[in-house]
């Protein structure tokens, strides 16, 4: 017992703890050329234990501890020597209070890795949204009829999607065999008088769009889209090979799509072409019609937000944006709230356990020179721990102010007996 709590108080293992910190935030910002800001955060930050790296292009065999291990030991070492070296007394009450303020702040670290969790809404003035959208998830989404004018959905993650051959659903009555999977895909229109390929399937949006595989995104400005060739199998055999992509159902890139074939086509072809791009695909199994989409992973909310005005200003006699202001209309049937809000920078909306900020906007001078809808996008953001920051750098200032003030009364006062 004695070894380990000389092992868990020891001043060396705090040493090593935090010179493997270094080399990890080291070896992670390397990685980041390769394997790009999220991927690498998932590699070495949010893992146990390191096997392999990867950096320019080399694999090297070596083994480290991962972000989570060296946080929960350095965790563990500040609380063990912490308890083991505890008095009582007004001496040490600022050291008492600081190290209670780093345990917090590294408590409240983990606890938002793990838990916190962020969306975005994105809609258009006049439009009403219950859900937000994962920026970087797919789903593959099946509705169908279920009465009482209300429907059911059913998902697939894109994770399952990508690792599994066959996925079968108790709430579908029929099986989806996974051909192809692309991490991030490209559509092509086929138009009439170019030499294309044969189409992938026959049916739905293949019949008017390819879509081939290209190389994974790294960067923070672009966005992976997955597409998968999967083939529905019903209760009496097959019900044919069907292409599903995030390009016809994410609300975002398909107004980036819309732009670039606005620029090169015309608005009236964009617009047909987009029209072909978006039109829902659907079967029918036992008389029941099937509609599904590959679409950003869906977070429903109790109460619904509509965009009632999206304003962008900019700066007198320049292009340079001033400030994005949404005013929304917060409906919540439960609790029969009916209210106006006005969501701007550095002033979010805080509710129902959610913080809206203001991330993105289409308006003013920039929606009439594009021809479209204004519209806006919330970041909306749910940390159950988002405080501990706060109150952790609080106990900390608090603490070393209180240690600072003891040890100058103390001094002055020994300057005053001389």
């Amino acid at each position: 017992m004695r070894k380990i709590i000389k092992f868990f108080t020891s001043l060396r293992l705090t040493v090593v703890l935090l010179a493997f910190a270094i080399v990890l935030v080291f070896i992670g910002t390397l990685a980041q050329v390769d394997e790009g800001l999220y991927n690498a955060q998932a590699r070495y930050f949010r893992q146990w234990i390191i096997f392999g790296l990867d950096l320019f292009g080399h694999k090297i065999p070596l083994i480290l501890p991962g972000g989570y291990l060296i946080g929960t030991m350095l965790l563990l070492n500040l609380l063990a020597a912490h308890i083991y070296r505890f008095q009582l007394s007004t001496k040490k009450i600022g050291i008492q209070l600081a190290h209670s303020g780093v345990i917090l702040l590294l408590v409240g670290q983990l606890a938002t890795d793990m838990f916190a969790h962020e969306s975005q809404i994105r809609f258009t003035v006049g439009e009403t949204k219950s859900y937000a959208e994962s920026s970087l998830d797919y789903e593959l989404a099946f509705s169908t009829d279920a009465g009482a004018n209300s429907e059911q959905v059913i998902t697939i993650p894109e994770k399952l999607l990508a690792h599994s051959d066959e996925i079968k659903n108790e709430n579908l009555p029929f099986t989806i065999r996974v051909k192809k999977f692309w991490k991030n895909s490209e559509p092509n229109f086929r138009a009439p008088m170019m030499q294309n390929a044969p189409p992938l399937t026959t049916n739905g949006v293949a019949v008017n769009f390819d879509f081939k595989a290209v190389a994974e995104t790294k960067t923070m400005d672009d966005k992976n889209v997955p597409a998968a060739l999967i083939e529905i199998v019903g209760p009496n055999g097959s019900l044919g090979d069907w292409i599903v992509s995030g390009w016809t159902a994410d609300a975002g890139m398909l107004e980036a799509l819309q732009q670039s074939y606005a620029r090169q086509l015309g608005a009236d072809m964009t617009k047909q072409i987009i029209g072909n791009l978006t039109q829902p695909q659907s079967i029918f199994v036992n008389g029941k019609k099937f509609t599904f989409a590959l679409r950003p992973e869906r977070n429903y909310l109790s109460f619904s937000l509509r965009l009632l005005k999206a304003t962008h200003t900019v700066y007198d006699g320049t292009d340079i944006p001033k400030g994005f202001r949404s005013r929304v209309q917060l409906q919540n049937p439960q609790t029969g709230e009916n209210r106006a809000v006005e969501i701007y920078m550095n002033a979010p909306l805080r509710y129902a356990g959610l913080t809206f900020y203001q991330y993105q906007m289409t308006a003013g001078q920039m929606a009439e020179a594009a021809g479209a809808t204004p519209s806006s996008v919330l970041q909306v953001v749910r940390n159950p721990s988002w405080l501990t920051p706060y109150l952790g750098c609080a106990l900390v200032a608090t603490g070393l102010i209180v240690q600072f003030l003891f040890h100058l009364v103390g001094f002055i006062t020994k300057r005053k007996t001389k």
